[in-house]
């Protein structure tokens, strides 16, 4: 057994205990492919690394960050790196293997990676918060690279600190080297459509999944826990479409109105200390009420593990639409199917972002920029290719969306490893 493997030790509902479940139920339709499905268990290469810098007050502390490549069999590595208290070298590998599913899931020519460090960001000032971005590039620059693996934001990361790492990586390589994040400003190389790809991907394919279910858009009623760049995009477009946004939760609490709450109103106080509750446009009630509002359409886009086998069993919703990675497990995705509640699952509903961000790395490359219609009109295009081969899948084999997911992308995956073979 690898030595990372050996250092983590999963629980059943944990984020690398999750998506070893979520592999051990596609094997059996993966044919001959199948014996190579340990390769999807075992991450290929894992990078913890130390990340001291002098504070303000000159004392020095140190913080622990990490990189994950899973799997590079159909291309560079690609995903975000997340600043956040509770990052473990466990989560960091869940979210690199759900990255190699969700690139070959929309056929993206990418493997999966990841990053993060364990801090607290809001703790830090602009300056800290700048030399640890810094030092962790470096830190991680032996790996990282335009052609080898590719970061780009996740959770309390942005443009700023992709702007941050791109530019530490290009002094250290001796040139400006766009192409090594995406997620980047647009006046150093980045896309436009970028900031709203995820959650724009969570309505496109939320959409066609209403369709499907006949649950008409106008009139119904949506409800979206984490209210960030993802859940509150994937609301304005719902609203625009005439569904009422009923019930919103963010780090700050929950907020209701069963009339429909003013996104006008609420997205700027949101963005607030005061988070959502701050607004006064509907009441606020118990977080863990928020899993009981009468809703068709429920958008978890917080973080992982959120939607439990309890939750799971109070949602009111029809159609679930994973804007966040890995938000059900595996008992709740059982207890969901059974209930006849469709699961839209993260790694093609939130594949819109990484989508984009193939965009911003074609464009950095040509150095040449598309405008945002026509960016757009890609991006559904591809998402909508992929959600209809994925329920297609699903159709023939009688399994969820999530399992024929994987069953398509874990072809591509396995399919590209056995053609390369092993080296040596």
């Amino acid at each position: 057994m690898s030595s990372v493997l050996s250092y983590v030790q999963p629980t059943a509902n944990s984020p690398w205990g999750t998506y070893l479940s979520q592999v051990d139920r596609v094997i059996p339709y993966l044919g001959d492919l199948a014996r190579w499905a340990e390769t999807l268990k075992r991450p290929k290469r894992a990078l913890i690394v130390d990340v001291p810098i002098e504070m303000d007050d000159g004392s020095i502390a140190h913080f622990e960050g990490y990189r994950v490549q899973h799997n590079l069999s159909r291309g560079p590595g690609k995903g975000g790196v997340r600043f956040h208290p509770d990052v473990t070298l466990e989560e960091v590998m869940a979210l690199s293997a759900w990255m190699t599913v969700k690139t070959a899931a929309v056929n993206l020519p990418y493997g999966g990676a990841k990053g993060g460090i364990r801090v607290d960001p809001k703790k830090l000032s602009l300056k800290e918060l700048e030399k640890v971005t810094r030092r962790y590039t470096s830190e991680i620059g032996i790996i990282i690279g335009p052609h080898s693996d590719i970061p780009a934001p996740d959770v309390n990361t942005n443009a700023q600190i992709m702007a941050w790492m791109m530019d530490t990586y290009s002094m250290n390589v001796g040139g400006t080297a766009t192409g090594v994040v995406t997620g980047k400003p647009l006046h150093l190389g980045g896309s436009l459509g970028r900031v709203k790809a995820t959650g724009r991907g969570v309505f496109v394919t939320g959409r066609e999944a209403a369709r499907r279910l006949g649950l008409d858009l106008r009139g119904a009623r949506v409800a979206v826990q984490g209210f960030g760049n993802v859940g509150s995009v994937a609301a304005e477009l719902f609203a625009e479409a005439g569904a009422k946004i009923v019930a919103v939760q963010d780090h700050t609490g929950t907020i209701v109105n069963e009339n429909g709450l003013d996104l006008a109103g609420l997205v700027p106080a949101s963005r607030t200390d005061g988070g959502a509750v701050s607004f006064k446009g509907g009441d606020v009630i118990d977080n863990e009420a928020f899993w009981e509002v009468a809703c068709d359409i429920l958008i978890p886009a917080a973080l992982e593990g959120q939607i439990t086998a309890e939750r799971a069993q109070k949602t009111k919703a029809r159609l679930v639409l994973e804007g966040a990675n890995g938000p059900t497990v595996p008992t709740a995705d059982d207890i969901l199917a059974e209930r006849g509640v469709l699961v839209v699952p993260d790694v093609i509903c939130n594949a819109g972002g990484v989508t984009v961000s193939y965009f911003e790395w074609v464009q950095d490359f040509s150095s040449f920029f598309w405008d945002e219609d026509e960016i757009n009109v890609r991006l559904d295009r591809i998402m909508m290719n992929a959600l209809n081969n994925i329920w297609d899948t699903a159709d023939k084999h009688k399994i969820t969306l999530r399992t024929a997911t994987y069953a398509v992308a874990c072809e591509r995956i396995l399919m590209a490893r056995q053609e390369r073979g092993l080296y040596p």
